[in-house]
């Protein structure tokens, strides 16, 4: 080979390989916004001919990551993840408590603490006029208020852990998605790596897949020596190796306070599966992390404080409202306990059942001595032989005791009573003038009759002399002692027990609803700082990350000027070799 034919080949080869170093840095401007690109360098390489060099060559079309960076981000895109989920469900459940009250009166602001304040208020006003219809009204819709909150809050509550749960499913949707993305690309990278193609671009796309991964559920993966990217669970289940394996998980239609999850189990919340193995445990990091530990954790913790708020609030305010009747009394009290003829009666003191007019006067009473009865059955046939009175125990399993007389109705002073081993009156342990129906947040609620308006409040109470005489007055409608009591039952030292995180405590019911709202504002407050933390970190990675590998617009805009001018040099080289040989072949033809 001549010198010159030498020359034009190392100058065409320099030619062609300066325009694939132009396409490269031209891509890499145009792709310098582009989410998870990194800057591509082409390689070039000397070529030799027996020992000759005789131009150049691209070698290959790579990018250069920092692996270990790039483990770095991925596990802060776990964090990141949980903590962004975790920040938004709090700050929602926070909204579910209302707001706190920001003046100087406890009564404003719609927090549950100030809704029981309200209700407070409203009893306060009534002491002052017991017999008053309005002020009776002001107070049953103030008590309303209150638990038709609990009820919300509750219910809301539950949506969230079932909006968690759907979050779940879609979560699981994605990560599918993105097992299927990497194990398809996995099959691209090999198949053009064997044909010598750049698979630059292709890792690119697998890296940003497995970032998305990540981001959902914490993950652990390798590059094989055949550059499959293999992707497993923190404990070692396969994800991802020669095929994906999908997630499989079903989200519930509906969600109450009693759904749970339980590894194994076929009912409750569904498990989080992969090839039939239950991996919902080994998922620790990750927005579905989060929303597990939501669902079956945080959110429960906050429904059981409200339980534990609404159960004293119903057992306290149904102790004072036992004490009392209205006026006129009630033509039948049908308990809410749940007993039989059977039922063992395990009681003491002395209970007094009379039946009054409408106007309060007295038809006819007994004293009964509890000690005397040994089960409900004993009790209900002695109630019988009061005259004007039928009792029985209902078909649901309720005792029911019910005036005969047209306009009469029943009262009851409980007395010395004490029944059952918690030594509740006689009238409080069956529930038959409960004010408050429900067993949790979820189903508390004002007694309905009473709500409506067809029973007054029992504000009134059974005169408690030693002896009665039939006609005279015995329902003392005007006095305050029943409201008085259920203001210090609300104001009063009430022992709360541990609940949801909260310890056990001592304290009025807006003390502790206060302390619920408070918890819960502290949880959502240490989410949002824990949130701007994982934001600072995730972010501090990737910037590094992109330093080192991503596009410098500048740099390649300098560097393909640099590649411009080069092309140009070896094409006025070729042109000259050419012209050269040209004025060669002109001079052989002339001689």
């Amino acid at each position: 080979m001549s010198s010159l034919d030498i020359a034009r080949s190392i100058a065409f080869s320099g030619l062609s390989a300066t325009q694939v170093q132009i396409s490269v840095a031209s891509a890499n401007i145009s792709n310098a916004d582009t989410k998870g690109y990194t800057e591509k360098t082409a390689n070039q390489s000397s070529s030799v001919t027996s020992g000759v060099g005789t131009g150049v060559t691209i070698s290959g079309i790579t990018s250069a990551v920092d692996k270990l960076l790039l483990k770095s981000l991925v596990g802060a895109d776990s964090d990141l993840g949980a903590a962004d989920t975790n920040n938004n469900y709090l700050t929602e459940l926070q909204q579910l408590y209302g707001s706190t009250s920001s003046g100087d009166s406890s009564t404003t602001g719609t927090s549950l603490a100030n809704t029981i304040a309200a209700f407070e208020s409203a009893l306060s006003s009534l002491a002052g006029t017991p017999s008053s219809a309005s002020l009776q009204s002001n107070a049953v819709s103030a008590l309303a208020a209150v638990t038709n909150q609990l009820q919300q809050t509750s219910s809301g509550i539950q949506k969230l852990r079932s909006n968690a749960d759907r979050d779940i499913a879609s979560a699981v949707t994605d990560i599918n998605s993105d097992l299927q993305q990497i194990s398809d690309l996995n099959k691209q990278i090999k198949q053009e790596a064997a044909a010598g193609q750049s698979t630059a671009d292709l890792e690119d796309q697998r890296n940003s897949a497995l970032q998305d991964l990540a981001s959902q559920m914490n993950v652990s993966y390798f590059t094989t020596s055949s550059g499959d990217l293999q992707v497993y669970t923190g404990s070692g289940q396969a994800l991802i190796d020669s095929t994906a394996h999908p997630l499989s998980f079903t989200a519930l239609p509906s969600v109450t306070a009693s759904t749970t999850y339980s590894a194994g189990s076929s009912s409750g919340f569904s498990s989080i599966t992969v090839n039939g193995i239950d991996i919902t445990s080994q998922i620790s990091s990750g927005k579905v992390s989060a929303l597990i530990a939501l669902r079956d954790q945080t959110l429960p913790a906050a429904q059981s404080q409200l339980d534990e708020l609404a159960q004293q609030l119903a057992s306290s305010v149904n102790a004072v409202s036992n004490q009392g009747t209205s006026v006129p009394p009630p033509t039948s009290l049908t308990g809410t306990a749940t007993v039989s003829s059977t039922t063992p009666l395990s009681a003491t003191g002395t209970v007094r059942i009379a039946v009054a007019d409408e106007n309060g006067n007295l038809v006819s009473y007994k004293d009964l001595d509890l000690s005397s009865y040994a089960t409900v059955g004993d009790l209900v046939t002695d109630i019988n032989k009061i005259s004007g009175v039928t009792a029985s125990v209902d078909a649901n399993g309720h005792l029911t005791i019910s005036a005969t007389g047209a306009g009469n109705g029943v009262a009851i002073n409980e007395m010395t009573s004490s029944v059952g081993s918690s030594g509740e009156g006689f009238s409080d342990y069956f529930g038959l003038n409960d004010l408050i129906t429900g067993t949790s947040a979820s189903n508390i609620a004002v007694r309905s009759d009473i709500l409506s308006g067809t029973a007054a409040l029992p504000t009134a109470t059974l005169d408690a002399s030693s002896t009665l005489t039939v006609g005279n007055s015995v329902l003392s409608s005007g006095s305050a002692t029943v409201v008085n009591a259920l203001l210090s039952a609300l104001t009063g030292s009430t022992n709360f027990a541990m609940a949801g995180g909260l310890g056990a405590t001592t304290g009025s019911f807006t003390d502790y609803a206060a302390a619920i709202v408070a918890n819960v504002a502290g949880k959502a407050s240490q989410a949002s700082a824990t949130y701007t933390a994982k934001q600072t970190a995730q972010s501090t990675y990737a910037n590094s990350l992109s330093s080192q590998s991503g596009v410098n617009i500048d740099q390649e805009s300098a560097n393909l000027s640099a590649l411009q001018n080069k092309y140009a040099a070896a094409s006025q080289i070729i042109t000259t070799i050419n012209a050269m040989f040209s004025a060669l072949m002109t001079a052989m033809t002339a001689a």
